[in-house]
């Protein structure tokens, strides 16, 4: 039972480290990537499509993305689609093909973006938190049930502090990275 509690724990941790890799991926900096389109939906024939499901997306130099819808008659829904994003990128249309210049990034939009990676730094730490705050109290359950000792428990706990401890420190690194990421020019 404790094990399981320490088990949730932990994987309820990785979750939430892969949610925060998830969204710094989304996070633009200097070059361009493919994924920075990931969020990106088109209204294809009255249903919210995925760019990446409509079109082939690639990056030909590091400031370039280029988009090529497979249905020719999707470029000008995919086009408006990208310039009404928050990504801040200016698409032009060439035939059937798209190409969106990625511009470099001014220094207060680069500390605009580290203070957003914090952010979702923060929030990551927060679930982590709240993982420990149920893993604690199922630890009690355990404990007012019988299920254990009171040393079982307490050295679960202590465990289960640790767990966080690693946790908080894991996430604390994949910020520096981004924002080292982020500020390098």
């Amino acid at each position: 039972m404790i094990d399981d509690a320490l088990q949730e724990l932990k994987q309820a941790a990785e979750k939430a480290k892969d949610a925060l890799k998830r969204e710094l991926s989304k996070l633009r900096t200097g070059r361009a990537h493919a994924g920075m389109l990931d969020s990106l939906r088109v209204d294809y024939y009255g249903t919210s499509t995925p760019v990446s499901q409509m079109a082939t997306v690639s990056v030909p130099e590091p400031r370039l993305i280029t988009v090529k819808p497979w249905d020719k008659s999707q470029v000008q829904a995919v086009e408006k689609a990208i310039r009404e994003s928050d990504l801040g990128l200016n698409p032009q249309v060439d035939g059937e093909l798209i190409r969106i210049p990625v511009p470099p990034l001014s220094e207060e939009r680069r500390k605009e973006l580290v203070k957003v990676a914090k952010k979702h730094g923060e929030d990551c730490k927060v679930s982590i938190r709240k993982a420990r705050h149920d893993a604690l109290d199922m630890l009690e359950e355990i404990k007012g049930s019988g299920g254990a000792s009171e040393d079982d428990v307490e050295r679960a706990k202590k465990k289960a502090e640790e767990i966080v401890a690693e946790a908080g420190q894991a996430v604390d690194q994949i910020i520096q990275q981004k924002e080292k990421e982020i500020l390098t020019l």
